[in-house]
């Protein structure tokens, strides 16, 4: 699949449930995410260009007291995962106000998965 994505998404550590607002079940758990979309990791498959309401509880977040993110969605695809028994499911968000950048840009500032190499000291013998 060719990738269109504008910008890249983020990993993310945070153990956060994604609903259909209006069918009232979980779709499955925020794993990645930018300002134009979303993947979530889930137990059922969604057929492509479907549109829905999505609601991301949100995590705990500095500054921000929104417990819920309410945003419309189109799935953009649909793969199983490498564990067979989950799907990933790849979100676009049709439209973002700027409140909800805000919150989207404070979940990635607060929960990115970072591959930093520590700053640890050096061996003795190691030259630094």
């Amino acid at each position: 699949m060719k990738e269109r994505r504008k910008e890249a998404r983020k990993n993310l550590m945070a153990y956060t449930q994604v609903f259909d607002l209006y069918g009232g079940f979980l779709l499955g758990y925020l794993s990645e995410m930018n300002s134009h979309g979303a993947m979530v990791i889930g137990e059922k498959t969604m057929k492509e260009n479907s549109e829905l309401t999505i609601s991301i509880e949100l995590p705990e977040l500095p500054g921000i007291r929104a417990t819920r993110m309410t945003i419309p969605v189109r799935v953009v695809w649909c793969q199983q995962d490498l564990s067979p028994q989950f799907f990933n499911i790849g979100f676009e968000f049709k439209e973002v106000s700027a409140e909800q950048k805000a919150m989207i840009e404070a979940i990635i500032q607060n929960y990115e998965f970072r591959r930093d190499t520590p700053n640890y000291p050096p061996r003795p013998g190691q030259k630094t």
